[in-house]
């Protein structure tokens, strides 16, 4: 029998089998990424996105379509990976505008949230590019708008939406050349066809629920100073409140700011998008913050705990930290992402209050760095990003804090560290200081040598899986069988008469003594350059370099 009408428990149950079906393909479309270097891959972040978005799901008594729809958006918001995780974030954000006050959805309403989600994804990329998952995302939604005026079945519907979807990938190549050099159509595009044929699956009855223990997302490590044993009486604010407003009559930012009048807090998290506000706080007053609350519209999911109580079953009550927050005694504290205990070293020595383990491979969510930026004791934070497929989840966590943030987008490790010799840990003034840290990043140039994934045929010449490739600011620069060779000929065409400061950085796989022997070749081969030498521990990479 055709399903004419989409409840809250089958949007529900479609998401959810959207995240199924892309889970159970991830690795494809990891396999879709255009360059042969170990990346965020853009199956496994949208993957990570999407398992945040079921976690939201199984929260709250959701019985309307609006409500779903906006938990599906709160949830890929928080939990948003790379660049593909964000559009994947702002697609459902637009979904969920689109459904506001809806009990229930046609195939018109549907089609209309999707192409709602396109227009808001659009808008969040500064330069869309075509033959994307962009591309896909408006093709499909333009199918789906013209299947709905003639068809009301959102089975037959999703059909005609996948298909289109599926005609508009296979052109991909076209639109990018560099998916048809690789051979490739778009990752994201892939993606979000597997998340369509979820959809499918549960409309029509078939889908299956993933196995909760595949639906946890790796831990991200925010590294912050050691802590001592916990001591439950210095709990200030006893009541973790959490509570979510609906179909507010204030913007999340006022309410945000009428909390902060009222002081007596501490761990404020206000989030918004005009249909639904989330607020979590720490507080000796719950019901006062209930009582400003409803005010401003209809409250759900209400939820008060005794951390006091509750401290040995909370991540909260795990430790006591006995030395200062990160960043105290500063207006401005800098949270920085980087992998390898090395490299973490040298960020907290250039004045870095908070580093979030990730980088290649490994990229950090909006609510990751948003908890780094929330662990600061100052009011104002820098992030540096330090990869150019973290910036956009950095961009984010304004959206989610209540502090001040600007992002320095650091696309590299030595841009991070070039940054951080502007930061002015005493100014109080955040846009200047993240201008100055920006154009001093400027300057610097990176160089990475890696191996390759798998073959490539690459402006340089044919990449072989298991190949050594150097890296410069503009892509794959060197390739050969050897890692010391190919990093003397990066560094060749990198170096300068200008240049005076080479730094090297090497990584988990290289000992030091294997970097001992290449620094006295470099020291051989550029005289005129200071080298700078240090154990990054970074994994992937064997060496970084950063020459000014």
């Amino acid at each position: 029998m055709a399903t004419k009408h989409i409840d809250a428990s089958l949007l529900r149950r479609m998401f959810i089998a959207g995240a199924r079906s892309l889970e159970l393909n991830k690795e494809a479309v990891d396999a879709l990424n255009v360059f042969p270097v170990p990346d965020g891959d853009t199956g496994t972040n949208m993957n990570l996105t999407l398992q945040a978005v079921v976690k939201a799901l199984d929260k709250g008594d959701l019985t309307t379509c609006a409500q779903v729809a906006q938990a599906v958006a709160t949830g890929s918001l928080m939990g948003a990976r790379g660049n593909s995780g964000v559009i994947l974030s702002q697609l459902f954000r637009g979904f969920a505008r689109a459904a506001e006050r809806k009990d229930i959805m046609t195939s018109v309403d549907f089609a209309l949230a999707l192409m709602s989600g396109v227009e808001i994804a659009y808008k969040a990329v500064g330069r869309p590019v075509e033959g994307t998952i962009l591309t896909v995302s408006r093709e499909a939604a333009k199918a789906a708008q013209n299947k709905a005026r003639s068809e009301a079945d959102i089975a037959k519907l999703l059909i005609a939406t996948i298909e289109q979807a599926e005609r508009t990938l296979a052109k991909t190549p076209e639109m990018l050349p560099v998916l048809k050099r690789a051979g490739v159509v778009d990752a994201g595009g892939q993606g979000l066809i597997h998340i369509y044929r979820g959809f499918l699956l549960a409309v029509e009855g078939k889908a299956i629920s993933a196995p909760r223990q595949t639906l946890v997302a790796p831990v991200q490590k925010v590294v912050t100073p050691v802590r001592k044993v916990f001591d439950v009486e210095t709990i200030e604010f006893q009541y973790c409140t959490e509570l979510l407003i609906l179909k507010p009559r204030v913007e999340d930012h006022v309410l945000r700011q009428s909390l902060e009048e009222k002081g007596h807090y501490d761990s404020l998290l206000v989030v918004g998008d005009g249909d639904v506000i989330k607020v979590h706080v720490h507080t000796n007053r719950p019901g006062a913050v209930l009582e400003m609350a409803i005010q401003h519209g209809e409250l759900s999911g209400v939820k008060i705990e005794n951390m006091k109580e509750q401290h040995q079953h909370t991540h909260w009550a795990e430790e006591y930290m006995d030395t200062p927050r990160p960043g105290e005694g500063k207006s401005i504290g800098v949270v920085a992402v980087a992998a390898g205990p090395g490299l973490g070293d040298v960020f907290r020595s250039l004045g870095v209050d908070v580093i979030v383990e990730g980088g290649q491979t490994m990229n950090p969510s909006t609510e990751d760095l948003a908890a780094a930026v929330n662990s600061l004791a100052c009011e104002a934070a820098v992030i540096l990003p330090n990869n150019k497929n973290i910036i956009m989840a950095a961009e984010q966590v304004k959206e989610i804090t209540s502090k001040n943030v600007e992002v320095v987008g650091s696309c590299t490790v030595p841009q991070g560290l070039a940054a951080m010799l502007s930061y002015e840990s005493e100014s109080i003034d955040l846009e200047r200081v993240s201008k100055a840290m920006q154009r001093r990043m400027s300057g610097v140039k990176t160089g990475q040598v890696t191996y390759a994934v798998k073959s490539y045929s690459s402006d340089v010449g044919e990449i072989r899986e298991g190949d050594i490739i150097g890296l410069n600011d503009t892509g794959i620069d060197i390739v050969g069988r050897n890692i010391s060779e190919v990093a003397l000929q990066l560094l060749e065409n990198m170096v300068t008469d200008d240049d005076g400061i080479i730094s090297l950085f090497y990584g988990a796989d290289i000992s030091e003594k294997e970097a001992r022997v290449l620094a006295d070749i470099i020291t051989e081969c550029f005289p005129n350059c200071q080298l700078d030498f240090c154990s990054g521990g970074q994994p992937f990479y064997y060496y970084i370099f950063a020459v000014e």
